[in-house]
């Protein structure tokens, strides 16, 4: 600055010489950088972020205003169409009513009666069309009906076949030595007869190198038989020795009884029966039926029931377990009457369910079925038992021994006439009321009981009935007849 003034100071020519040299270097000399301040850029980015929302902020409040307008237009607009609405209602109910009452006035009826009416010709209709159908469903079933029976009967029969193996009950023992036969039949007798006191069997040592146990109770049977065993190998043989063998077999048997009762229930799948039970159903090892071993078939009914009730939709649980005692009252030995009652009272002492119990009582037809499972508990047991090669019947023997128990009967004075029930174990007698009295009547009874027990051998327990009849005839005179036919 001074410089120029300076410049300015001097003659013309040299000053404006001077001057422009000093113009070019103020021109050419680099700008000064002036400092940057952090804070005050930070300001100037704050106040413009703080512009730009407000801008954003109007331009929201002015949608927002034109929102509401238009809202406030729809509400006007929804509440004028509801009031026309609510109005052409109103006039519609009018109109209904008017015109009902006009339909009743011409048609004489009044409204129920009406509904009433629409509703008998519906269901009258309605059920031309139902027979329709029903008839078509039952002509579709009795075309098919053969055809899904064999398929059921062959799907549950396939599910019967059962692993189990039957041990048929051997009533003779072999020997190597004959001479062991006196040890057995003792001094005068005395082993033979402790042995067969002991066991309840009856020996025979007549066959040459074999004896041969004779019981109508298999277990007895195969007490004696695992025992007189014993006695045979150990060489000891006196009333003494056998008693005590006897009792040592008959502890082991209750063990293997239970064992097998175990077996045959986890077979069927059948869990948590009373230890009275399986003991009993363990019995079913030595049990035959017409040659069937009674456990092997137990098993097929087990496994043929649950396959049809599986199939028919019943109570699988209720099938399985009827399917598995339904015979247990032919291995009671103490039991009186028939198989299906004995087995009924047995049970009843554990308290199992009345559905069961129904199921087992029925499967003879003794008495009329009362549910499905019942149903399928018979059939179950006629498919395992009617199978080809499961029975066989001796009929001369069953015969010769129903022959035998009603001669030995009729030899006792005072019989008339002897009916025998249920395979022999209902006995009833007629007796002459002019040679037995009522008093002489229980005498009779007890001595007929007595023979029977000497001389019949027989599987469980008879039941005699005795029965005396007096009979009183009156004989009306002939005239008093032919007056009654006169008037």
């Amino acid at each position: 600055m001074f410089k120029l003034l300076k410049l300015w100071r001097r003659p013309r020519p040299v000053a404006e010489k001077k001057l422009a040299t000093v113009s070019q270097r103020v021109v050419t000399k680099k700008p000064v950088k002036a400092k940057r301040n952090p804070e005050k850029e930070r300001l100037v980015r704050l106040l413009e972020d703080i512009h730009r929302r407000e801008n954003e902020l109007e331009e929201r409040a002015k949608l927002l205003d034109k929102k509401e307008l238009y809202l406030q237009q729809k509400d006007e607009d929804l509440k004028k169409k509801e009031a026309a609405l609510d109005r052409d209602l109103r006039l519609a109910r009018q109109q209904k009513k008017h015109w009902q009452e006009k339909l009743q006035e011409v048609a004489h009826l009044s409204q129920k009666e009406a509904q009433e009416l629409v509703k008998q010709q519906t269901e009258k209709e309605m059920a031309a069309w139902v027979a329709k159908r029903i008839r078509e469903a039952k002509e579709q079933i009795q075309a098919q009906e053969k055809e899904l029976t064999q398929e059921i009967l062959a799907e549950a029969l396939r599910h019967g076949l059962t692993d189990f193996v039957a041990e048929y009950t051997i009533s003779t023992i072999p020997l190597k030595d004959e001479n062991i036969k006196g040890k057995i039949i003792g001094r005068e007798g005395r082993n033979i007869r402790a042995l067969e006191k002991a066991t309840g069997v009856d020996l025979d040592l007549d066959e040459e190198g074999e004896i041969r146990i004779s019981s109508f109770d298999s277990v007895r049977r195969e007490i004696a038989k695992i025992a007189l065993q014993k006695l045979i190998r150990d060489g000891r043989i006196q009333p003494s020795r056998i008693e005590e063998v006897v009792a040592q077999t008959r502890a082991q048997m209750d063990k293997i009884l239970l064992e097998e009762g175990k077996r045959i229930a986890q077979e069927a799948g059948v869990y948590h029966l009373p230890v009275e039970i399986l003991k009993m159903l363990g019995r079913y090892k030595y049990r035959f039926s017409y040659g069937q071993n009674l456990a092997t078939h137990t098993l097929e009914v087990v496994k043929i029931g649950v396959a049809l009730a599986r199939e028919l939709g019943a109570d699988t649980k209720t099938v399985r377990v009827a399917c598995l005692l339904h015979d247990i009252g032919k291995v009671i030995p103490e039991g009186e009457g028939g198989h299906v009652q004995v087995g009924i009272d047995f049970l009843k002492r554990f308290n199992v369910p009345k559905p069961i119990l129904d199921a087992i009582a029925e499967h003879h037809e003794d008495r009329s079925f009362s549910s499905l499972e019942s149903v399928i508990v018979w059939m179950a047991d006629a498919a395992s038992a009617s199978r080809p090669g499961a029975r066989y019947r001796a009929y001369e023997d069953y015969v010769k021994r129903l022959t035998d128990i009603e001669e030995k009967v009729r030899q006792v004075a005072g019989i008339s006439d002897v009916a025998i029930y249920q395979a022999g174990r209902e006995i009833r007698v007629l007796v002459k009321p002019e040679e037995v009295s009522d008093d002489e009547l229980t005498i009779l009874l007890q001595k007929i009981a007595e023979k029977l027990d000497e001389e019949v051998k027989w599987a469980g327990k008879m039941r005699v009935v005795a029965i005396r009849e007096t009979r009183v005839t009156a004989n009306l005179p002939l005239k008093s007849v032919d007056r009654a036919e006169k008037k």
